[in-house]
């Protein structure tokens, strides 16, 4: 089975996971379901394929619970395949752009503090896998990044 990493983008729908080969998307996956009902799915489908080594995941902002949906089953994916688990902020994959907080609320990321701002129309920046990745650009800090208090 070939070694691959993997990104997880889980904090809108659709959710997306890229599948990398030495650095490079080889595959790409999507879900418009839930994060509980997508990733044990998408990720039976890319176990029975690949080897995987590491991943990435969002930790925030965004859905917070998608965000702890995803931390949970990422974290005890990895603990039980021995796996390397990195994050990242969310606005490393829709090119900084304001991220849907909720009502007319939208995180904003300016010179690495993230806020919150309101606006009247709604902001549609989707999110993008990267055709090539280096792990090193990724954090080992994956808990979850929460801007606004948990609920």
């Amino acid at each position: 089975m070939p070694k691959v990493d993997i990104i997880v983008i889980e904090l809108a729908s659709p959710i997306l996971i890229g599948v990398y080969e030495e650095g490079s998307l080889i595959q790409t996956l999507s879900s418009d379901e839930y994060s509980s009902e997508a990733l044990p799915k998408l990720f039976r489908e890319i176990l029975l394929k690949h080897e995987v080594q590491n991943i990435v995941y969002t930790r925030g902002p965004g859905s917070f619970m998608a965000i702890k949906v995803a931390y949970i089953f990422l974290q005890s994916l990895c603990i039980i395949n021995d796996i390397k688990l990195f994050a990242t902020n969310a606005f490393t994959f829709n090119q900084n752009q304001p991220i849907k907080a909720f009502a007319k609320l939208y995180f904003m990321h300016d010179n690495g503090i993230i806020t919150t701002k309101k606006f009247e129309e709604p902001i549609n920046a989707p999110f993008e896998l990267p055709k090539n990745i280096k792990l090193s650009d990724y954090q080992e800090e994956t808990t979850p990044l929460y801007v606004l208090p948990a609920v």
